[in-house]
């Protein structure tokens, strides 16, 4: 089954194997008036700051939460003005109503939102922000290529039962975070973006993949270099926007 700390094993090529998120979802976060200069946000299950990276970029003081102890100290490395807390969403300890902005990028599915979501209402100031993205590798929408095709071979051939729900389900993402009252929904985008790779970016990037063995991967490998040596992937964004809801017994 997929393990959430696989990418803390692969810290070394985690933070260049994947690809960044695309600057139309940055250009919407921006829109929403929430990078404040000055303001306070927290970005749990960081990676190696590909969110953290923007939200400094912007002005903002950022917390970044990251249980993977290699995936943490990449972080302190490559931003010494964050605060970096080596810690799981649901057990981390921070201050009560401190932050405007809260972000999860690519990494809510993994998260026990039953724990996670009242600690993020009650870290985050009145009206706060809560955002959520993710990149999805492959787009259904998108004309089949024939890389592609082998991947979903290679996947159908798998014996493991799939994981239980969809995380890369845009609605059911959705439902998940607003379900509790303590979020609403204020809006939800997609976008659509393409990238090449060649054979060795294929191998390093799909080897960050928590649900690919080592042989699948070089199965995608050996598919990419039968191909022609470079494909192009066809790849979704979406991002939810919440707001913080108040309570009656607050």
């Amino acid at each position: 089954m997929p393990d959430g700390m696989h990418f803390d094993g692969h810290a070394d090529v985690y933070g260049e194997a994947r690809p960044p998120y695309p600057e139309e979802l940055w250009n919407t976060v921006r829109d929403l008036g929430v990078l404040e200069p000055g303001g306070r946000a927290v970005d749990l299950g960081a990676g190696t700051g590909q969110a953290t990276g923007p939200l400094l970029a912007a002005g903002m003081h950022v917390t970044a939460v990251e249980p993977g102890p290699q995936l943490a100290a990449q972080l302190r490395t490559a931003y010494p003005a964050a605060t970096v807390m080596q810690e799981r969403a649901e057990t981390v300890t921070l201050p009560d109503r401190a932050y405007d902005l809260a972000v999860a990028a690519t990494s809510i599915h993994w998260m026990d939102l039953d724990v996670v979501l009242p600690e993020v209402h009650r870290w985050l100031r009145p009206r706060g922000r809560f955002l959520v993205w993710r990149n999805v590798f492959g787009d259904p929408a998108a004309v089949s290529t024939p890389f592609r095709e082998w991947v979903a071979q290679i996947v159908a051939e798998r014996d493991a039962p799939p994981r239980a729900g969809n995380p890369e389900d845009l609605a059911e993402a959705s439902h998940a975070l607003t379900r509790t009252g303590l979020f609403s929904l204020e809006a939800t985008h997609t976008y659509r973006w393409s990238i090449e790779l060649d054979q060795h970016q294929v191998h390093r990037l799909f080897t960050t993949f928590s649900d690919w063995s080592p042989e699948e991967v070089e199965r995608a490998a050996r598919a990419a270099a039968d191909l022609g040596g470079r494909v192009i992937e066809n790849y979704t964004s979406w991002l939810i926007v919440t707001r913080r809801q108040d309570r009656t017994d607050e």
